[in-house]
C-alpha cells in the first residue's frame, strides 16, 4: 500500500474496531453529537466465532440502541435447559427490575451489522475494509492512527482527540499501545459449528454441564446447542485454563466428541453440518491492562472483559463500549483528559467484585472431580440452579436480598480479601 499524504483530523473520536463494543460506543457517542469514526478491518457481513446467544443482559443494551424491533425478526428464547448426569432442568430467566425475562439467538455476521448500521444511523462514519495498523502519536500522546484502507489501497492518517480501542480478542492495536493479557487470569477456549436441526426454533438455549467421549468418559468442559431459527442451531463446546491440561486439549476433538453424544432429537452429525468448525482463545475477566491512558481507552474483548462463569462476552461487550463513550464523552465536554480515569473506576465498580468472584469459582472446577460433583449435586435441586442462573448470568436483584443474592454475597465476602494466586 502506498502512504497517502491526507492527514483528516475532522474526528473527535477514532473507534478502532467497529464490533460489538466498538459500534456501542460509535452509537453512544455519536448520539451525543460527538464527530465519530469507527474503523473496521473487514466488511459487513462478516462471520464470528460465538456462540450467538443474547443474555438479558445483552438484550438490554440493545433495546436502549432502539434495535428492539428489528430484534423481534430473530429466534427468541425465554431460558435455559441445563443437562448433566441424565437429568435435564429447563431454567426460566429470572425476573429482574433492569433486564428483560428473554433472550435471542442472533448470528453474529447479522448482529454486528445492525449494531453498527444503528452508530451511522446515529451519526457515525463507520469505514469497512479498513484497518488501524499503528497508533499516530503527537507530543508523546495518541492522537488517532495510520488507516490501510482496502478500498484505495491507502494507508491514511486519522487525528482524533481519543480513541477508542475496540478491536477484539487479539487487539493488536491494544498491544501496540502496551496493553498486556495477565497470564494469571483464566483464559476462555472455545469451537463452534452449525447444523441443520428439525428443533431449530425451540424456546430453550441448551448447555450440557457433563461431556464425555464415546467410551463415557469426562471430558473438560461443556457444551452448548443454540436454536438460531433458520433451519439451523448453533452448537459447540468451551473450555478454561483452569482445567489440568488444558494446553494439551484438542478443542476439535472435544467438538467430535460432543457431537457424536448430543442427543440424537437434534440430528447433529457430519451430514447435517453446514460449515467447517472454528474455534479460538479468550482473555476473561477484565485481564488486559492498562485499560485506559491519557487519551485512549480500552473496551469488550480488547480488555479481556468476557464473564469467567459463562465465557459470555456479548453483553459486556456492549455495556463495556457504553461506558467507554460515557467518559470519552465527559473528557470532551469537560476539555479535561482525566476524565478518562472515570472509565476504570466504573468498571471496577460494576464488575470488579463479581469476575474475582468467578474467577475464584472456574479455579475449583479447574478439578474435574469437584465440578462433577457440583453439578451432580445442582442438578438434583432446581431451585439450586435457578440460584447459579442468576448469579452466573449476573442477573442479581438490586433491589432485594433473595436466595441467590445471600449466595453471592457469602461467597464474594469470602473472596474480596483473599489474595489471587
Amino acid at each position: 500500500m502506498r502512504v497517502s499524504a491526507r492527514i483528516d483530523d475532522s474526528y473527535d473520536v477514532l473507534i478502532v474496531g467497529a464490533g460489538p463494543a466498538g459500534a456501542t460506543a460509535a452509537y453512544w457517542l455519536a448520539s451525543r453529537g460527538h464527530r465519530v469514526l469507527a474503523v473496521e478491518k473487514k466488511r459487513f457481513p462478516r462471520e464470528k466465532t460465538c456462540g450467538d446467544g443474547l443474555t438479558p443482559r445483552a438484550v438490554r443494551q440493545l433495546h436502549d440502541m432502539g434495535l428492539a424491533d428489528r430484534l423481534r425478526d430473530f429466534q427468541r428464547f425465554d431460558g435455559l435447559r441445563s443437562i448433566a448426569h441424565g437429568v435435564t432442568l429447563e431454567l426460566a430467566w429470572p425476573d429482574h427490575p433492569d433486564f428483560p425475562p428473554f433472550g435471542y439467538v442472533v448470528r453474529r455476521r447479522e448482529l454486528d451489522e445492525m449494531v453498527a448500521d444503528g452508530a451511522v444511523k446515529a451519526g457515525a462514519t463507520v469505514w469497512q475494509g479498513a484497518e488501524a495498523v499503528a497508533p499516530h502519536v503527537e507530543q508523546g500522546l495518541v492522537a488517532g492512527a495510520a488507516v490501510a484502507r482496502k478500498d484505495t489501497g491507502t494507508t491514511e492518517i486519522v487525528r482524533a482527540k481519543y480513541v477508542v480501542v475496540a478491536d477484539g480478542a487479539n487487539s493488536r492495536f491494544g498491544r501496540a499501545l502496551g496493553t498486556v493479557r495477565d497470564r494469571t487470569f483464566p483464559l476462555g477456549m472455545a469451537i463452534r459449528g452449525y447444523f441443520t436441526s428439525p428443533f431449530h426454533d425451540e424456546p430453550w438455549i441448551e448447555s450440557h454441564l457433563d461431556i464425555r467421549d464415546k467410551s463415557g468418559a469426562h471430558l473438560p468442559g461443556y457444551g452448548w446447542i443454540f436454536p438460531v431459527g433458520d433451519g439451523t442451531v448453533n452448537v459447540g463446546v468451551g473450555l478454561l485454563s483452569t482445567f489440568q491440561g488444558w494446553k494439551h486439549v484438542n478443542t476439535t476433538h472435544l467438538m467430535e466428541a460432543f457431537c457424536e453424544t448430543a442427543p440424537a432429537r437434534w440430528g447433529i452429525s457430519p451430514e447435517t453440518a453446514t460449515c467447517a468448525p472454528t474455534g479460538g482463545r479468550i482473555p476473561t475477566g477484565g485481564s488486559v491492562l492498562p485499560r485506559v491512558g491519557p487519551t485512549f481507552v480500552v473496551a469488550g474483548d480488547a480488555a479481556g472483559f468476557v464473564n469467567p462463569f459463562n465465557g459470555e462476552g456479548i453483553s459486556v461487550a456492549y455495556e463495556t463500549g457504553r461506558l467507554a463513550a460515557d467518559a470519552v464523552d465527559l473528557a470532551l465536554t469537560t476539555g479535561d483528559g482525566l476524565a478518562l480515569q472515570t472509565y476504570d473506576d466504573r468498571l471496577t465498580g460494576v464488575y470488579g467484585l463479581y469476575f474475582k468472584v468467578a474467577r475464584a469459582f472456574v479455579r475449583a472446577i479447574g478439578n474435574p472431580a469437584v465440578m462433577r460433583e457440583l453439578t451432580r449435586v445442582g442438578m438434583h435441586s432446581r431451585t439450586l440452579m435457578e440460584w447459579v442462573l442468576r448469579i452466573m448470568a449476573n442477573l442479581l436483584r438490586p433491589d432485594e436480598l433473595g436466595p441467590a443474592e445471600a449466595v453471592y454475597r457469602t461467597l464474594a465476602a469470602l473472596v474480596r480479601l483473599a489474595p489471587e494466586p
